[in-house]
């Protein structure tokens, strides 16, 4: 599976993450370039798609899947994927502390490549948040994140599909929303997925923006103008 090059396998089905791997799958797959995914950030942490695509190449892809993220992963963290008291399965680290959380009901499917295709089209969506989005979003609320340490938190994916005997899904965005509360928002990315030109499922994707101030032009087009260039030094 792809996913083994971004991922270290251990014993008893542990595995962990060193930089190099979280960071070559942000750039790489989602087309992530937040600074925290970088191997020398000091505030360094794994993206969030990469714990999902994980979990969803593991357990398999099901017809009604909420996945639900609560704090952020390092490198070298030795991890599992075992059964909550609530009958979910969620990654915990050794110390029993738990970093996403997946409910599924419904039809399953194990098919690998058609699991991947759908991965990568949902993480590559996922990762072209900013500028494309956020930036529209937060000019329409007056508002934006911290432009020297934007703190963006994952908090939660829902997929609904009316069937998992798919072949070649494609993802399509549905529309985004920001709520403003204080000094955090909220914001809903949605999705639709189809097969052959058919509507076979929707989803959507929820972030926490932290640490909110008035909008401000030139500070939001400099962060434009350092996103890309970082792009444009990765692709080189």
């Amino acid at each position: 599976m792809f996913i083994d090059q971004y991922c270290t396998p251990l014993a008893d089905h542990r595995f962990s993450f060193t930089r190099e791997q979280a960071s070559q799958f942000a750039k790489r797959v989602a087309n992530d370039f937040n600074p925290l995914h970088d191997v020398d950030n000091s505030r360094f942490c794994v993206p969030g798609d990469l714990l999902f695509a994980k979990i969803l190449l593991t357990e398999g892809l099901y017809t009604d899947m909420r996945v639900t993220f609560n704090g952020m992963v390092t490198d070298g963290v030795e991890l599992e994927i075992r059964t909550n008291e609530k009958g979910h399965r969620s990654i915990y680290d050794l110390s029993d502390k738990m970093y996403l959380d997946i409910e599924r009901h419904g039809d399953c499917s194990h098919d690998t490549p058609m699991i991947e295709q759908m991965v990568c089209n949902y993480v590559a969506f996922s990762g072209e948040t900013f500028p494309n989005v956020f930036v529209p979003l937060m000019k329409s609320h007056g508002v934006m994140f911290n432009p020297i340490k934007p703190l963006v938190i994952y908090e939660s994916m829902m997929l609904k599909l009316e069937r998992v005997d798919l072949v070649n899904p494609a993802l399509e965005a549905a529309g985004a929303k920001l709520e403003v509360n204080g000094k955090r928002g909220k914001i809903t990315l949605n999705f639709i997925y189809r097969e052959e030109g058919e509507v076979i499922g929707m989803g959507e994707k929820t972030m926490i923006l932290a640490g909110l101030r008035p909008y401000d032009q030139k500070a939001i087009d400099a962060m434009i103008d350092m996103h890309l260039t970082r792009q444009r030094q990765f692709a080189q």
